[in-house]
């Protein structure tokens, strides 16, 4: 945990925000606290972004700190590494996480490498936010799951957080962190309301959530699995099978030690994602678990469930099916703590 980390006091007055707006928020009190952080991104000033998270942002700081860059991923995501290099903390907005793939250069050949090339005489303190996810309609090259993808990158660090508190408190610590961040905000997300601290504070990277308490199994999950993951936990507590939910919050570092003693009381282990199913999340969790003390505690074969083998599809029925659902999680889950797989 970065020594600055500041967690709100549990008196501290909340208000109830929504995703976008939480991130909203966390962009202004950066603005207001650290003249040397600016945002970039395509239309992210008069338009407001392309999902209306930055908002009016530009109005309020003025376009020498709100800059709309070119319709150009690497030259934008090049401009943001060459300022955080000179003394700024950019947070550069991709439309799309796809278009990441546009500037994997920049952000995995220079971004995540400089720092250590470097000697660690100069800090990369920039912050990739990128809508991410499908759900919307938006088909194959508009709704994919990266964090796996850049989760394999030493040198950067990789957040998706799941509730407004968490994505307003993330950001906020991904500005304090020397190390580019890589911020995952699943579009679903962005309407979700929630209570939201006032104020500044951080959120700590680096550190799972149990968000429900349980004994027959853990299901570990991230993002939109997290609210998916909590209702099928929801429904069988019903019929008297209590699962265990970690939001996993960060990608990369993964918090071991709270995975493994959730296993270790549980003895059962479902890894939920959104991303292809093959070589994702999932899996690194999966072998965490094989390598670790846990192993010798679990009673039954650990499961993964992941987006399906195949591009994310325009169909609504076809898009809902090549990623888990709730109904899916509750019955690999209800299975898995009946010693059914």
């Amino acid at each position: 945990m970065n020594a600055q980390t500041q967690i709100p006091d549990p008196q501290t007055k909340t208000r109830e925000m929504s995703y976008a707006e939480a991130i909203r928020d966390a962009m202004a009190i950066a603005l207001e606290r650290d003249p040397t952080v600016v945002l970039m991104g395509e239309d992210i000033g008069t338009y407001g972004g392309a999902f209306q998270v930055t908002g009016d942002l530009v109005d309020r700081f003025g376009k020498d700190r709100v800059m709309d860059t070119p319709i150009s991923e690497l030259g934008g995501a090049g401009v943001a590494v060459g300022a955080a290099l000179t003394g700024l903390k950019p947070i550069y907005e991709f439309q799309f996480s796809d278009f990441a793939a546009l500037a994997m250069e920049q952000i995995v050949n220079q971004a995540a490498k400089l720092r250590y090339m470097l000697g660690g005489e100069a800090a990369v303190p920039v912050v990739f936010r990128m809508p991410s996810g499908s759900g919307t309609g938006a088909a194959a090259q508009h709704s994919q799951s990266f964090e796996a993808w850049f989760g394999h990158v030493p040198g950067l660090k990789v957040v998706q957080p799941s509730t407004p508190a968490e994505a307003k408190g993330m950001l906020l610590a991904a500005l304090e962190d020397p190390d580019p961040v890589i911020v995952f905000e699943h579009k679903l997300l962005y309407k979700m309301k929630g209570e939201v601290p006032e104020g500044y504070y951080t959120t700590p990277i680096g550190k799972a959530a149990v968000v429900r308490q349980g004994k027959d199994l853990t299901i570990v999950a991230s993002a939109i699995m997290v609210h998916r993951a909590i209702e099928a936990a929801t429904k069988l507590a019903a019929e008297g099978i209590e699962a265990e939910v970690i939001d996993l919050r960060t990608v990369r570092p993964i918090d071991r030690e709270t995975i493994i003693a959730s296993v270790k009381k549980t003895g059962k282990l479902l890894c939920v994602y959104e991303g292809v199913r093959t070589l994702g999340v999932g899996a690194e969790i999966s072998a965490l678990i094989a390598e670790s003390e846990a192993f010798d505690y679990l009673d039954a074969p650990i499961q993964r469930l992941g987006g399906a083998e195949a591009p994310i599809p325009y169909n609504p029925d076809l898009e809902r099916a090549a990623v888990p659902q709730a109904p899916v999680i509750e019955a690999v889950a209800r299975k898995l703590a009946k010693g059914e797989v």
